[in-house]
This record gives C-alpha cells, sequence and structure tokens, in this order.
C-alpha cells in the first residue's frame, strides 16, 4: 500500500492569527513621470488599482525637461558657466499626471529627480530620454523648485492628502555616472538640503532615502564613488551566497542624518538578487544569489535601523524584481510569478512596502521593447496583455489581513473585517535546491526551467467555515496563463496581427478554474497535486 499524503487541519475559529501586510500591494513601480501621460499606461494601471489593490505608485523623471516644471532663463553666457535668471517654475503636465492617479484611487510616492538641465552641473545623460543626473549648479535653485512644487501640491490638494505621501531623495545615487554624476558626500548634502526645505513647509512631510542599488559583497561603494577595481573577485566568486552582502549607504547615511539631527522618516533602497560586477576586463558579470536573498537583507536592514537613531523608520522597498534588467525574459514567465509570489509571502512582516518594478512595459529607459514579449519589467506587456506576474498579484490582494497558518507552500488567511477565509499556495520546485530564478535572454532558454519538479501534493482541511459556502479555486501554471509560451510557440512575431493578439489575450486569461463547496459541518476538504511553478488561489466565491 503506497503511504498516505500527509494532511494539515485548520479551524479558521480556534486558530492564533498574526496580521499580515500586504507589502505587495502598497507600491507599485513605473518608468518615468512623462510616460504616465500616455491614456493606455493610465488604462493599464487603473485595472491594476482596480484589481490588484495597489496603493502608491513611484516614477523616475518628476522633474525632467519633458515635464516641463523647471523654465531656466539664462543672465548671461550658456551650458556650466552661464548666469541662471530668476526661473519659472510650471505644473501643468505634473498636474495632469497627478490629477489621473488620484482620480483613480493610488497615491504618488514621490522620487524628487531628475535634475532639470537648467539646474545641472553636467549634461551627460542617462537613458533613451535623456534624463541628467548631477548635482544642482545651484543648491538654493533647486530647494527652490522643491519648494514650489510641494508648495503647489498643497495648495491644490490640501495638506492632510499631501501629508500621506512620502517624499524620496533620488534615485541610486550610488551608481556613478549613470544615475548620480557626484560623489556621496554631494548626494548627501542634496539630502540634507531637501529634507530640512520639505519640513520647514510642513513638519509632517515625510522624507527619506537614500533610494541606493541592491546590497553588495564587496568595497565598491566604500568610497566617494565606485571603485571597480575591487569588483573582480565578487565577479569571479564560486558561490555567491557564501559572501558578505551589505547595504549600500544606508548605515553612512543614517550616521550623517544623526550627526546634523536630520530627518529619516523612511529609508528606502532596492533588493534586486541579482548583482553585477565588472571583472577584471570590465565586462560585466551577473550574480544570482539565493530565493531567500530578500528576506536576509530584509533582515539586516533591519537591524541596522533598529542600532541606528531612526529605529522607529519605515522601510521602503522602492524597486523590486527577480533581476534589475528589463530585458530579462524571465519576467514575462510563469517562472518569474512563482518566485515573487513566494518572497513576498516570506517577506510580507519585514518592510512598510515592496515596490515591484514594474506594472507595465511601457518603459523606456532602453526605448521601446521589442517584440510583445521582451523581457520587460512590467505585469502586463506593452497591449496591456496580462502576464503570469499580474495574475499572482491579484491572488495575492484577495488574501486578508490576518495569518492563520503559514509554512513554505503558502498561507492560509482570515479577514479581520467579514471573517472570510483565503489563500495562496505555491510550488516553488524543491529541484530548484533554493536557488533563485536567473535571469535568460530568450524564452527558450528560461523554459529550461519547465524540467524543475517535483509536482506538490496538497491536502488541507479547514474548518470553521459557512456550511454550503462556495470557494473559487484558480491556478497559474505551465499550462494556464502563460501567452509568453504561446508567442514562442507562433514563431515570436515581432508585430502581431490583430488576431494574434487575442489569440494571447485569451491565454493571457485562460486560468484554471474550479469551485467547492463547503461540507454541512463547515470544513472546506483540498485534496489535490499542485503542479511544478503553479501558483493557486482560494478565494470566497
Amino acid at each position: 500500500m503506497p503511504p498516505s499524503r500527509p494532511s494539515t487541519d485548520i479551524d479558521l475559529q480556534t486558530a492564533r492569527t498574526s496580521p499580515l501586510h500586504h507589502v505587495w500591494s502598497e507600491c507599485v513601480g513605473a518608468g518615468r513621470a512623462n510616460e504616465g501621460l500616455r491614456a493606455d499606461w493610465q488604462r493599464q494601471l487603473s485595472q491594476a488599482v482596480e484589481r490588484i489593490g495597489f496603493r502608491y505608485i513611484r516614477f523616475h523623471g518628476l522633474f525632467h525637461d519633458d515635464m516641463f516644471v523647471h523654465r531656466a532663463t539664462y543672465g548671461s553666457g550658456f551650458g556650466p558657466d552661464a548666469t541662471l535668471a530668476e526661473p519659472v517654475h510650471t505644473f501643468g503636465y505634473v498636474d495632469s499626471l497627478f490629477d489621473a492617479l488620484l482620480e483613480m484611487g493610488i497615491k504618488p510616492f514621490v522620487e524628487l529627480g531628475f535634475m532639470p538641465s537648467g539646474l545641472a552641473t553636467q549634461h551627460r545623460t542617462v537613458f533613451w530620454w535623456g534624463a541628467h543626473c548631477s548635482p544642482p549648479r545651484d543648491m538654493s535653485g533647486w530647494v527652490s523648485l522643491v519648494e514650489a512644487t510641494v508648495r503647489h501640491w498643497i495648495e491644490r490638494y490640501g495638506i492632510d492628502e499631501v501629508r500621506t505621501w512620502r517624499f524620496e531623495i533620488w534615485n541610486e545615487p550610488n551608481l556613478t555616472p549613470h544615475f548620480w554624476t557626484g560623489t556621496r558626500s554631494e548626494y548627501f548634502e542634496l539630502y540634507e538640503h531637501t529634507a530640512r526645505a520639505l519640513k520647514a513647509i510642513d513638519g509632517a512631510l515625510m522624507v527619506g532615502g537614500p533610494s541606493t542599488s541592491v546590497f553588495v559583497p564587496d568595497d565598491r561603494y566604500a568610497g566617494e564613488t565606485e571603485d571597480r577595481t575591487v569588483e573582480a573577485a565578487t565577479a569571479r566568486a564560486a558561490d555567491p551566497d557564501t559572501l558578505d552582502w551589505r547595504p549600500v549607504w544606508i548605515r553612512e547615511l543614517l550616521d550623517y542624518c544623526a550627526e546634523r539631527d536630520l530627518p529619516v522618516d523612511f529609508v528606502s533602497t532596492h533588493l534586486y538578487p541579482t548583482d553585477f560586477a565588472f571583472a577584471a576586463d570590465d565586462e560585466l558579470v551577473p550574480i544570482t544569489r539565493h530565493a531567500d536573498a530578500t528576506r536576509e537583507d530584509l533582515l539586516q536592514l533591519r537591524e541596522v535601523l533598529d542600532a541606528s537613531e531612526y529605529a522607529g523608520a519605515e522601510i521602503h522597498i522602492s524597486e523590486w524584481s527577480s533581476s534589475p534588467s528589463s530585458r530579462d525574459r524571465i519576467h514575462d514567465t510563469v517562472f518569474g510569478a512563482t518566485y515573487i509570489t513566494r518572497a513576498y509571502l516570506r517577506c510580507a512582516g519585514l518592510a512598510d512596502s515592496i515596490s515591484y518594478w514594474t506594472f507595465t512595459d511601457i518603459f523606456e529607459e532602453g526605448g521601446a521593447g521589442i517584440g510583445p514579449f521582451h523581457g520587460g519589467f512590467g505585469m502586463v506587456n506593452e497591449r496591456g496583455i496580462r502576464k503570469p506576474t499580474f495574475h499572482a498579484f491579484e491572488m495575492l490582494s484577495r488574501l486578508g489581513d490576518e495569518l492563520v497558518h503559514g509554512w513554505e507552500h503558502g498561507v492560509v488567511t482570515r479577514s479581520s473585517a467579514t471573517g472570510v477565509m483565503s489563500a495562496v499556495l505555491v510550488n516553488y520546485p524543491t529541484d530548484m535546491a533554493g536557488a533563485s530564478v536567473a535571469a535568460c535572454d530568450s524564452y527558450a532558454e528560461a523554459a529550461r526551467l519547465e524540467a524543475k519538479g517535483p509536482p506538490l501534493d496538497i491536502d488541507l482541511r479547514i474548518g470553521g467555515l459557512e456550511p454550503g459556502s462556495s470557494y473559487e479555486l484558480v491556478r497559474l501554471d505551465l499550462d494556464h496563463g502563460n501567452p509568453a509560451r504561446a508567442w514562442h510557440a507562433m514563431g515570436e512575431p515581432i508585430n502581431l496581427t490583430r488576431e494574434q493578439e487575442r489569440e494571447l489575450r485569451r491565454e493571457a486569461d485562460a486560468l484554471a478554474r474550479e469551485s467547492l463547496e463547503v461540507s454541512p459541518d463547515g470544513v472546506l476538504t483540498l485534496s489535490f497535486t499542485l503542479p511544478p511553478w503553479a501558483v493557486l488561489g482560494i478565494s470566497r466565491s
């Protein structure tokens, strides 16, 4: 006789619960402010807010020239040596975007950057759209820009609304010269002046940073600017998980602020489980850490914060995904969706937000993507076709706010308001041996993960439910809700016909669905086998 399958009995009424923070829906990322003026971008975000419940959105480029906020005129000369006359600040484009966000029920997580060209000390830019990443040529001009912008928002939206926003100073200033052409000290100076200006307007405004990039296992950021000569050993490491991964500029900023009595209402950083290091020949080498790297980093970050003068500060991971590449095909796949679901469930209590980067493939840092599934960050593609990650987020959003039972393969929850049960189960294959999903250049390369297993036997008896009530089981797996695989089977056409697009939309939303009824004694019995890479959501019908 074969061995019996292990079963777990849960009683919703008598089980001890703990709070479950929906860290996945607090904030989501987008590319840049100007992209948010597009009608299709706004339609896609509105759907994400309605179906997933995102509360905040963060994006770059608020002060970029294409938003026309800072209109500079010159008293004499031109370029770095020009004399800057009194600028004009206009907010028409910003108002259009922020009005749309608030009307659809989502708030801005304000990233203050990049530098308007009229204030830039250098005119080297990054991205296809030409972001200026330098310190200000005139700090008073920068402060005036920030003050005028925030005072305008208070006048337009009211102080009570603006107090609920977060103000993050810059983006990844440790990445020199890509996101910041200055030094660490110059960034800290920018933080100081900006934070003081915000608090002078209203002491309840929430300010933080340093919004640095991923943890690193070496001293490349120990000095004023990145030192690539120390990265070669990291690039050659046989096992990256044996290295000492550390946050970037967090301790240093906290110490700097404590010495000067500066506010830090929240700490922000980015925790991609993939790092890039420069080898001795200046080749950029990707390094993928294990599947629980994000959890380990968050635990370390909390220790750093608790040991500082700012132990009560919030923690916001203002960018996060399986990798920081906007051309990583894993982002299009079920593999990526399973990875992020597992990680979110294991990190739910460790941060105030973990912002998925990004909600849409309308994202132009390197220009528009080539083809409908090009590895973009989004949980929907440029045409709004839902990727597996969208469905995973929707399942997570249906969870309650009380954790009833949690284990390696998922959670059972309850709503404190209604008492209704919901659950998410996930089969992140044990064949992965704790490894993350590594970045892939093609769908064919990513598809090698299909061989990972085994299936997962699930046997749950959940009692304390309303007799006769119905619950829906919705399953995402390799054969359900996997449009990138269907596109691959089409031959990966770069430009879709309308019929091909309709077919991919059908594939994207064709999840496996089943309804179960609670027994007369209030028990829901779940006994099935979950395929490798599957994510299953259970919610009241």
